[in-house]
């Protein structure tokens, strides 16, 4: 769109500095840069993966950020997932009515493993959970897990245990 003749001779001048410092920059965006993108639809955008917290150091304040990050878009597209296997599920349900039971078998097991494993990784969190809250979390259960067993199992017992207690 041409611009309109100028008014004043300030006017003048404002428009040719500025035709100055943004013509090679807009020259250079449409006639390099867009040509050479690829484009897709932003629904479909792939972000790359960051370092997880554990891989940060303590005091490197981008790559904490850039993991919490992380695991907010995991945590949302984990809980996506979740209400895209109940939706699933309750549409069997409601589709199969009679015979749900044994139709819709294999949906609310797969849902049950699912919400199962999202509780192991982000359950208890609370509001706030960050990469390293998870993170710790993730270790404590596996410390709990190398003490005494898998956690849902009952706690091992050891023989000194038994002889503790009055046994032979």
């Amino acid at each position: 769109m041409p611009e309109a003749p100028a008014r004043n001779p300030l006017d003048s001048f404002l428009n040719a500095v500025q035709a100055t410092i943004d013509g090679p920059v807009t020259w250079f965006r449409e006639k390099v840069v867009e040509p050479n993108r690829q484009t897709y639809p932003w629904y479909h955008q792939k972000f790359r993966r960051v370092p997880t917290i554990d891989q940060c150091y303590t005091d490197d304040a981008v790559c904490i950020f850039e993991a919490n990050q992380q695991f907010k878009r995991d945590k949302m597209v984990d809980n996506e997932i979740l209400a895209i296997l109940r939706q699933r599920f309750e549409d069997c349900v409601l589709y199969e009515q009679p015979d749900h039971e044994r139709k819709c078998r294999s949906l609310l097991d797969t849902y049950e493993k699912a919400s199962e494993n999202w509780f192991i990784k982000y359950g208890d969190l609370g509001g706030y959970a960050n990469a390293k809250t998870a993170y710790m979390k993730q270790k404590h259960r596996m410390i709990w897990e190398r003490r005494h067993g898998p956690v849902g199992t009952g706690m091992k017992t050891t023989g000194d245990d038994e002889t503790a207690a009055g046994g032979h």
